[in-house]
């Protein structure tokens, strides 16, 4: 084996991996591959890279060898300590300034700990994520990189001609910022995909039981949609799955398909940073928890024996029904997103990273899970204010929601009238009434925290920033908490 003459080398031959160096090696670059299990270096070898330029490795030391400088490894195995494992393998025999890429679903911290790690080294670190499934990584993924900004330079050609195109012919792939930047985005871009999904399975629950529509009208229904303002990578899949019948039996297959979903954490992950910053992600919260409680199938099933609710109320005009819940699946995404992106501009000030969001929005333009026609309105959204704090108080998105917002009513009514579960879409129109108040209840909240625990208040009539207490029993005396905020 020729040394020096691979262009990158992938650690990690499953299936994202293996479509990840297809794709590298047919935009004319020499790819180096290793895995642990030798024997699938050999089986890709003989089969799919067959006639490639695509140089099979036997160790990580042979694969190293075959760079060229700086060298480029990529790693594509399960996030968590595998990665540590082959940095630790890996690292060691790298030289300064060479480059290491994490391309996994990698939990941003430990991205962060391994960029400072291997800096320290003389190392570069990359954290990227890649989102488009085993399709997209063959064809053309959306490419999120993050990590130590001199890495960049060198891996830009390679990611941006591997990546996927906006419509405008840009590539879904740019520089996100430093340390764990690019999981982070990653990141939030699943959980607005946990979003999505949650909100299109909601939307055909309520078009199911409510609209009575069959499986076979779902698929007209969606297939228009799909030529709309709704119109995505999600919406079309759901046309097809609609459309797709069981080879056994000949009925649709979706109907066969157990009702308790499977998750990774990535979703789980995002939550819990919205938590930490203070950032109301209501909407991809329920969306996590609705999984949750889907998982626990046999408890639902027994609780269904014993608790009772409204009977199914029937739509009175099937038509205008499938419009309100358009408007329903519409307006709520645009309530997903504006969390999404709030959550963004969050932790780009609590670590200085600087993200793009209007940039962000054009690399899940395509290529992506959630792609579609809708995020090209949100980069104009940051084109117009760099500083936009929220979705809903651009103007396009205001006034979007404002004409949805009749037919998200009455479709959430319609749910809870019908004792129909609408975790995410409720919790969307709760998040934008809550949002366009003025005036909340939470000033009797806070006489009560004040009351048991003497946490103060702040008073309409006075400075922000200045607090009180009072003596609600007349036996606690005028000594008050710390006044923080978590």
């Amino acid at each position: 084996m020729a040394t020096g003459t691979a262009d990158i080398g992938l650690i990690g031959l499953a299936v994202m991996g293996e479509n990840l160096v297809l794709n590298i090696e047919s935009r004319g670059n020499t790819v180096a591959v290793f895995n642990r299990t030798v024997a699938r270096v050999d089986d890709f070898i003989a089969g799919r890279a067959k006639g490639k330029k695509i140089m099979g490795c036997h160790s990580v030391k042979e694969l190293v060898a075959a760079l060229k400088k700086p060298r480029k490894v990529m790693i594509m195995v399960k996030a968590g300590p595998a990665v540590d494992q082959v940095i630790d393998e890996v690292a060691p025999l790298l030289e300064k300034g060479d480059i290491l890429i994490d391309g996994g679903n990698t939990h941003y911290p430990d991205t962060t700990r391994r960029t400072r790690a291997l800096k320290e080294r003389g190392l570069l670190y990359i954290g990227t994520g890649v989102s488009g499934g085993e399709e997209g990584a063959l064809l053309g993924p959306s490419i999120m990189p993050g990590g130590d900004p001199a890495a960049w330079p060198h891996v830009k050609p390679i990611f941006q001609a591997i990546a996927a195109r906006a419509p405008d012919g840009s590539p879904c792939c740019d520089w996100v910022g430093a340390e764990g930047a690019g999981h982070y985005v990653k990141m939030v871009h699943n959980g607005i995909e946990y979003g999505d999904m949650q909100l299109i399975c909601e939307s055909y629950d309520l078009l199911a039981r409510v609209g009575g529509l069959s499986v076979s009208d779902l698929h007209e229904v969606f297939a228009r949609w799909n030529k709309g303002q709704l119109e995505s990578y999600l919406i079309e899949i759901t046309r097809d799955i609609f459309g797709y019948k069981d080879p056994e039996t000949g009925k649709p297959l979706v109907d066969f398909i157990l009702d308790a979903a499977g998750q990774k954490g990535t979703g789980k992950w995002m939550v819990g940073s919205a938590l930490d910053l203070g950032v109301p992600l209501t909407l991809i919260t329920e969306a996590v928890f609705a999984r949750v409680l889907s998982s626990q199938k046999e408890e639902r099933v027994a609780a269904a024996k014993l608790l009772r609710g409204p009977e199914t109320r029937p739509a009175d005009d099937r038509n205008r029904f499938i419009d309100d819940v358009e408007s329903a699946l519409y307006a709520s995404k645009i309530i997903s997103y504006a969390q999404g992106f709030a959550l963004l501009n969050a932790m780009s000030k609590e670590t200085g990273w600087t993200i793009n969001n209007g940039a962000v929005a054009m690399m899940w333009r395509g290529g992506c899970i959630i792609r579609s026609v809708f995020l090209g309105k949100i980069k104009e959204a940051f084109d117009r204010n760099l500083k936009l704090t929220n979705l809903l108080v651009d103007g396009y998105f205001a006034e979007q929601v404002q004409r949805a917002q009749a037919g998200w009513r009455r479709a959430v009514a319609a749910g809870v009238n019908s004792g129909i579960p609408l975790p995410a879409m409720s919790a969307a129109l709760a998040y934008f009434d809550g949002y366009r108040s003025g005036r909340l209840p939470a000033n009797l909240l806070q006489a009560q925290r004040d009351y048991f625990g003497a946490h103060t208040y702040e008073r309409t009539d006075q400075p922000r920033g200045k607090f009180f207490h009072t003596n609600w029993t007349g036996r606690g005396g005028t000594t008050a908490s710390t006044t923080y905020t978590v």
